[in-house]
């Protein structure tokens, strides 16, 4: 038995009386700048690496503080310039999120400006895109079933939808996508609900899983935005949205579905700036908490990636007004690619790779838990290489219903 169906046997039978178990309030709010003290519990133990893990270990080895830095930063600028951007990402940045302004009229144009940021083809960075489809869309010719219709159809039509759409972001040169909605609710009231692809988790977990194994054939894929929006009310883009949820309901409603997309193979976690009080005062984006219970109850073990940190800024929250003591915190609670979208410029990934090497050099981020979080990025870069890829691309995908 998968260890969804487990948590779905288990969890979806103790719905009802989940809610009394919820355990209070125990760790205190603590701000970016002390959240490197709490990084032991995130680093975890590794097994002996083979393959592409055990050459990204040796290139690891190989890199100064600085570079390893480096490769945990997903930059991003506007421009549809091939050269550009090219310059920009010759850094050695981990990799680069396309928005809106990043995309060019054809898909030839597109394919000419990824194909310029690789710098190395043996060692390719992290592309990524926003394309759940439907409400959030960046690519052109995005026209298959999204998640506004899909919660209301049968899995199979998730399925086909995933397929298509996993195909043109790889036609594209786009290697990650950033696009499975691990989040449901039924509330059609609430921010989240027109992305989400159930309203429960039974029917949110079963479309999870068939749109991360439909992608997972082309890219590698995302799920976020962990561990779930449905719970936290409100817009994650200008506040901290929380919930007193405890672990206990949780792991019964809004895990379910993010450990379905776990056993079918994303590559990714996204995680949100969401704060589940009861247990942990930090936004999961920040805390060493919801790392641990990814890696040790779901068994995650790919990359963990932070929402836009700009959305931190953007909440207003003074303990998040520094950008790079962000990007150092996160990297200490467990992430391994940071990723700064709002308010960032051509020096943005910059400084933040810069503040994440000063914090190694002084001894307030273990050095151990940067290359750990540099050794995931770059197996998934050796991964993604013509080399060793296991994505394919599908020409007749485009065609799917």
């Amino acid at each position: 038995m998968s260890r969804y169906r487990r948590w779905a046997a288990g969890a979806l039978a103790v719905v009802a009386t989940a809610a009394l178990c919820a355990s209070p309030a125990a760790v205190a709010s603590t701000a970016p700048s002390t959240a490197a003290s709490r990084t032991s519990a995130a680093v975890s133990p590794v097994a002996e690496p083979t393959g592409p893990a055990a050459h990204a270990t040796a290139l690891v080895k190989e890199m100064s503080v600085a570079e390893q830095a480096s490769a945990v930063v997903m930059g991003h600028v506007s421009g549809t310039d091939p050269a550009a951007l090219r310059a920009y990402m010759s850094s050695g940045l981990g990799g680069f999120i396309l928005m809106g302004a990043n995309i060019p009229d054809s898909e030839s144009q597109l394919q000419a400006l990824t194909a310029a940021m690789t710098i190395d083809p043996a060692l390719p960075p992290l592309i990524a895109v926003d394309q759940e489809g439907g409400i959030v869309s960046r690519l052109h010719g995005d026209e298959y079933a999204a998640s506004t219709t899909l919660k209301r159809q049968p899995v199979d039509a998730t399925s086909a939808a995933f397929t298509a759409r996993g195909s043109l972001v790889a036609r594209a040169g786009i290697t990650v996508n950033f696009g499975t909605v691990a989040d449901f609710t039924a509330d059609s009231g609430t921010f989240i609900y027109g992305r989400a692809l159930g309203t429960d988790p039974a029917s949110a977990a079963d479309r999870v899983s068939a749109a991360t194994t439909a992608q997972e054939q082309f890219v590698a894929s995302t799920l976020k935005h962990f561990p779930g929006h449905g719970a936290a009310p409100g817009d994650s883009h200008s506040a901290i949205p929380s919930t007193s949820m405890g672990l206990d309901e949780w792991r019964s409603t809004e895990a379910v579905p993010f450990a379905a997309g776990v056993d079918a193979g994303a590559s990714l976690l996204m995680y949100g700036h969401l704060a589940y009080t009861a247990v942990d005062a930090l936004p999961a984006s920040l805390s060493a908490k919801w790392h641990e219970i990814a890696r040790e109850e779901l068994g995650f073990e790919g990359v963990a990636v932070t929402d836009d940190l700009g959305m931190l800024l953007s909440s207003g929250n003074p303990a998040y007004a520094d950008p790079v003591a962000n990007g150092v915190a996160a990297i200490a609670a467990g992430n391994d690619l940071v990723l700064m979208i709002a308010g960032s410029d051509a020096q943005t990934a910059g400084k933040m790779a810069a503040g994440i090497a000063a914090a190694v050099e002084a001894g307030t981020l273990p050095k151990e838990r940067l290359e750990e979080a540099a050794t995931r990025v770059l197996t998934l870069r050796t991964q993604l290489s013509a080399a060793s890829a296991r994505w394919t691309l599908c020409a007749d995908c485009e065609q799917a219903e």
